[in-house]
């Protein structure tokens, strides 16, 4: 944190035409100074300026897939599915194919890349099957169906009829009645008898003949398809039927049973890129026919295009919630490369400088090693955007030593480990001197140190 001062504006202060009088000719007379030395003191207002803040700290979730008994960390997510490493190979886990346990770990995470989300919106909707215009979509298809299946059949059955009937056609006429006997109807008639015929239906004490074998129509008729014609009337009416009976229906609630799904949507965009991000979404919910109090989960993952600068539009449906669900809390996690990065959603957000991350990390790392002996590790560090090119050219690939102090900040480099013999290489060591570092331990306790250093195997 640093203090600044402004002086006010010249404009506001008697002398300040001759002070800029003789700013402008480089010399200021003598009346000047005794004029200026005469003037009320210059009165200076302080302005506190705060460091940039370049960290997130945020509550983030650590996702497992629980698969043969042991917990694999999720990698990435490729459409809906899952991606785990089991022995350095990755393997997708299908969320389609069976349902798998899920070990979620709420945990506080530190990061330098953030994205915005503009224009969220969640809300209770209908699974595609569930959604009214589907429905009546499919119903008014199956009755066009039908009403096309009962009007041919009916025409059918009146040539048949007409041409049997014309005496004018002689013998020739009994061929008419042939389809039946031999073509489809035959065959069908065939087809829905023969069980019934090989099967017989077993007889029932106290009956004189066995009962009907429900395989059997009973209204077939060889001569006109009336048994065929009559089946579908029987759908049609059994369709007919359950369309009257919500004819009343409000609108939004026609033929369904209740919202089933949840509609996400929103707009996202990231200031570093994002080539692999995927969105995960933790739903917590109750079930309007459970017990009271008694809340489910519900975790939905989708992979998302890649992400940049400029906002990208985001919208799906998550199905697999019961009918009318009761929402309790939702929860939107962003994720590129397995790594989570924080949003402006994400809960328990606090925005730090690079110095208070530092500190933060450094708490956190001796909190969890309060009895460790530990060299000194590479935790943070504003690399120059030229060392990538460096490295490559076969440049600063050697391991070397620098002392750390038990703050966490790091000297000059050394080619041994003693630290008698300093390289000397200005661009070298303002890479080192940008590094903070997890000091050593000692019990611990945070101690100065040396530590081996490869710009290499770093990673940020």
């Amino acid at each position: 944190m640093k203090t600044f001062h402004s002086i006010r504006s010249l404009s506001a202060c008697p002398a300040a035409p001759l002070l800029l009088a003789a700013l402008a000719v480089g010399s200021v007379s003598a009346q000047t100074k005794s004029e200026t030395r005469a003037q009320k003191p210059v009165v200076m207002d302080h302005y506190v300026v705060d460091a940039a803040k370049t960290h997130t700290l945020f509550m983030g979730a650590d996702i497992s897939v629980n698969l043969d008994k042991d917990l694999y960390a999720v990698r990435d997510v490729v459409g809906s599915a899952w991606v785990i490493d089991i022995d350095g190979k990755d393997k997708i886990v299908s969320t389609k194919e069976a349902p798998h346990n899920l070990k979620i770990t709420p945990v506080l995470k530190l990061t330098e890349v953030s994205a915005t989300i503009s224009g969220f919106k969640k809300e209770a909707a209908y699974s595609f099957d569930n959604d009214p215009s589907v429905i009546i979509t499919r119903g008014l298809t199956r009755a066009a169906v039908t009403n096309a299946m009962l009007v041919g059949i009916s025409q059918d059955a009146r040539n048949l009829s007409d041409t049997v009937a014309n005496k004018a056609l002689g013998p020739a006429a009994l061929f008419a009645s042939s389809d039946n006997q031999f073509g489809e109807s035959a065959l069908l008639f065939t087809a829905m008898t023969t069980p019934a015929i090989t099967h017989p239906a077993k007889p029932i004490l106290g009956q004189r003949t066995p009962p009907p074998n429900p395989l059997v129509p009973t209204t077939f008729d060889s001569l006109d398809g009336l048994g065929l014609s009559q089946s579908l009337t029987s759908q049609a009416a059994v369709a007919a039927a359950s369309q009257a009976a919500s004819g009343n229906e409000p609108a939004g609630r026609l033929t369904t049973q209740g919202l089933d799904a949840m509609d996400v949507e929103f707009d996202i965009s990231s200031a570093t890129p994002l080539y692999n991000p995927y969105v995960v979404t933790i739903t917590r919910f109750h079930d309007k026919l459970a017990k009271p109090g008694l809340v489910k989960s519900l975790v939905y993952a989708r992979a998302l295009d890649p992400i940049d600068a400029h906002f990208s539009h985001v919208h799906f449906s998550e199905d697999g919630f019961p009918f009318s669900y009761e929402l309790v809390d939702f929860q939107l996690h962003i994720y590129n490369r397995g790594v989570e990065i924080a949003t402006n959603l994400s809960s328990k957000r606090v925005e730090l400088t690079r110095d208070e991350a530092f500190e933060y990390v450094k708490m956190e790392y001796v909190s969890a090693h309060r009895s460790d002996t530990l060299p000194a590790v590479p935790a943070m560090g504003k690399l120059p955007a030229e060392l990538p090119n460096r490295l490559a050219a076969g440049k600063y690939t050697e391991t070397f030593f620098v002392r750390v102090s038990k703050d966490g900040l790091a000297e000059e480099p050394f080619a041994d480990v003693a630290c008698s013999r300093k390289i000397e290489d200005p661009f070298l060591e303002a890479v080192v001197r940008s590094l903070r570092f997890k000091p050593a331990l000692a019990h611990g306790e945070p101690v100065d140190g040396v530590t081996a250093l490869n710009l290499t195997k770093l990673q940020f």
